[in-house]
C-alpha cells in the first residue's frame, strides 16, 4: 500500500503543535516575570501526562466498558483487524468489544504494539462488511499516527493551565509578596487554557481528518467510509440520550461523537462536522481514481 499524505493537512497539524509551543512559552514566561515557580506544578501535570499515555489503552477500556475479545470469540472480527493492519504496516493491535447501542469504535495505546482496537456490538450489526473495515481502517489509521502520543504531549499545556486555574488560591497561600501575583497567573491560566483548548480542538480535527485519510488509503474504498459515517450518525439519533451520556467521557476517542449538536461550538469540537468530513472523503476519491 503506497500511504499517500495530504501535505495541506500535515502543515496545519504542525502549525498547530507550534502554535502550542507558542502558547506555552508565552505562559512560562508570563510566570517567570511573576515570579512564580512551576517546579512543583509542572513535575505533577508530567506525572499526569505519563500515566495518561502509559495507561491510556487500560484508562479507555475501563471508561467505556469495553473488554478483550479473544480470536475464538470473534473470529470474523479479528481476521478484519489482522488484515487490513497488514495493509497498514501494522502489528496486529488487540481487539475488544464494548456492550452498548451506540454503533462507535475507537483505538487506543501509545504505540502500534500497545495498541487497541475497539468496536462496539451495535455498529457491528449495523454496518456491512465493507463499511466496517472502513471503520477499523480509519482506527488503525491513528495507531499509526501515533495520535495518543500526539495529543498527549499537545495537550500540556492545557493541563498545566487547568491545574494553576483550579490551585491558584491554595497555592497563593503563605504568598507575603506585594500584590497578588496568583491572581494574574489564575487569569492568564484561563486565557491559556482557552486558547490550548481551541487548538487542542482544532488539532483533533485534523487528526480525524487524517485518519478518513489514512482508512481511504488502507482499503481503497473511501466511499464505505462515507456510507459508514452517515449510517453511525443517522442510527446515533435514536440512541436514548442516557445511554449517550454513559459514555461520553470517551468522546475524543470514538469515530463519531456520542454527544454533540448546536449545543457545543464547532470551534472546541474535537470531530470535524460530517458534511466537511464527506466531501474531504470525495476528493479522496477522486485522487484514487486519478482525477
Amino acid at each position: 500500500m503506497k500511504w499517500q499524505r495530504d501535505i495541506g493537512l500535515t502543515w496545519r497539524v504542525w502549525m498547530t503543535m507550534l502554535l502550542l509551543l507558542l502558547v506555552y512559552l508565552i505562559f512560562i514566561a508570563v510566570l517567570s516575570a511573576l515570579g512564580i515557580s512551576i517546579f512543583a506544578i509542572g513535575a505533577i501535570t508530567i506525572v499526569f501526562a505519563l500515566v495518561q499515555y502509559f495507561f491510556s489503552d487500560r484508562l479507555v477500556l475501563m471508561t467505556t466498558g469495553a473488554k478483550i475479545v479473544e480470536p475464538d470469540e470473534y473470529p470474523e472480527l479479528h481476521q478484519m483487524v489482522e488484515k487490513l493492519a497488514t495493509e497498514a504496516g501494522l502489528p496486529k493491535p488487540k481487539v475488544a468489544v464494548m456492550p452498548s447501542p451506540v454503533p462507535n469504535a475507537f483505538a487506543t495505546g501509545r504505540s502500534p504494539s500497545h495498541a487497541v482496537v475497539a468496536v462496539t456490538d451495535s455498529i457491528m450489526r449495523t454496518l456491512n462488511r465493507e463499511e466496517l473495515e472502513a471503520v477499523i481502517a480509519h482506527e488503525l489509521s491513528h495507531v499509526k499516527y501515533r495520535d495518543v502520543r500526539t495529543m498527549t504531549i499537545a495537550s500540556f499545556v492545557a493541563m498545566l493551565a487547568a491545574m494553576i486555574m483550579n490551585n491558584a488560591i491554595f497555592l497563593s497561600w503563605g504568598d507575603r509578596r506585594e500584590g497578588n501575583p496568583w491572581l494574574i497567573a489564575w487569569i492568564v491560566a484561563i486565557v491559556v487554557w482557552i486558547a490550548s483548548s481551541l487548538l487542542l480542538s482544532a488539532l483533533s480535527r485534523y487528526r480525524e481528518f487524517a485518519a478518513d485519510r489514512g482508512s481511504a488509503m488502507i482499503t481503497r474504498n473511501p466511499r464505505a467510509l462515507m456510507t459508514a459515517l452517515q449510517k453511525i450518525s443517522t442510527r446515533m439519533e435514536y440512541v436514548p440520550p442516557e445511554k449517550k451520556r454513559q459514555i461520553e467521557g470517551a468522546n475524543a476517542f470514538f469515530i463519531i461523537p456520542a454527544l454533540s449538536g448546536a449545543s457545543l461550538m464547532e470551534l472546541f469540537a474535537t470531530h470535524p462536522p460530517l458534511e466537511k468530513r464527506i466531501a474531504a472523503l470525495e476528493q479522496v476519491e477522486q485522487e484514487l481514481r486519478g482525477y
